[in-house]
Formats: C-alpha cells, sequence, structure tokens
C-alpha cells in the first residue's frame, strides 16, 4: 500500500474524505487490538494511518516509502524486530533521521527511559495509554517534527 495514495476515512469514516492532517503516521505494534486502537482515534482526529505488526514489516515498508511518515508510534517489545532496532533504523539513516518517533510500550523502567533517549526517541508513552494524550503528541510532532517538546518526552 502506498501511504500517500491511499483515501483517508473522514470523521464518520467514509473513506475517501479528505485528509485534515498533513503526512501519515505508521503504527508498529505486535499486538491487534493496540494497533486498532491507535489507528482508530488517530484517524478520527484526521490522520492517515498504516500500520504494521512488526519492526521487521515495517522497515519493509519505510524502505520504499516517499513520502516518508511524518510520525512513527512504535511498540518497544515485539519480535523478530523490536522498537529498540526501529529506532535505530531510523536514526542511523540520514533519510529517515528527522522521523519523530513516539515509543508506546508497557516497560517503563528508568533504564529503558534512558535507553529512550540514548537511541532517539522523541516521546515514551506507557501503556496502558490515554488515546487523547497520544494524539496529542502525535499531533505535535507531526505539526512541529522533531522540535516537538511535550512533557512525555523521554
Amino acid at each position: 500500500m502506498e501511504p500517500a495514495a491511499a483515501p483517508a476515512p473522514g470523521p464518520a469514516g467514509s473513506p475517501g474524505a479528505p485528509l485534515r492532517r498533513p503526512g501519515w503516521v505508521l503504527v508498529v505494534d505486535d499486538t491487534d487490538s493496540i494497533r486498532l486502537l491507535i489507528r482508530v482515534n488517530l484517524e478520527l482526529a484526521g490522520f492517515l494511518v498504516v500500520d504494521r505488526p512488526d519492526g521487521q514489516a515495517a522497515i519493509e515498508l519505510l524502505e520504499g516509502s516517499d513520502p516518508l511518515p511524518a510520525v512513527v508510534v512504535v511498540d518497544a517489545q515485539m519480535e523478530p524486530r523490536d522498537g529498540w532496532w526501529v529506532v535505530s533504523w531510523l536514526r542511523e539513516r540520514e533519510a529517515t533521521s528527522h522521523v519523530p518517533v513516539v515509543m508506546v510500550t508497557a516497560a517503563m523502567q528508568d533504564h529503558e527511559r534512558k535507553r529512550a533517549g540514548a537511541v532517539g526517541v522523541d516521546a515514551f508513552v506507557a501503556k496502558p495509554f490515554d488515546p487523547d494524550e497520544l494524539v496529542d503528541l502525535v499531533e505535535g510532532f507531526a505539526a512541529q517534527g522533531r522540535a516537538f517538546g511535550p512533557g512525555g518526552r523521554p
């Protein structure tokens, strides 16, 4: 699926309605219900959302994407490639190093927060999470890029 060509749902879910937000968002999580929760809330906020069940599938999509997503929302713990690997991959490449990353995870120990900051995660959100707060973060990063400085940053 080409993210730029896919129709975005409108507020009532009608296909083909115009996007109300710039760009698209990639959601990467191995739990179907979490991907659906994030997708529905971001689509209701006007974003085009593409999701993948693991880091490997996400990278395969990103390698051929033009344009790149405005924001990547990623889980930390997945197989075969986890969110840490996805973030490292993004930051190691000049073409993707500017893409903001929001990590949504149940792993919230201090050493994981430090690791998130070290690898370049822009915001770290604990599961369970408030969908409205996640949407606010994505909106901020989509509008301002990595310069957005929410209180949820690692």
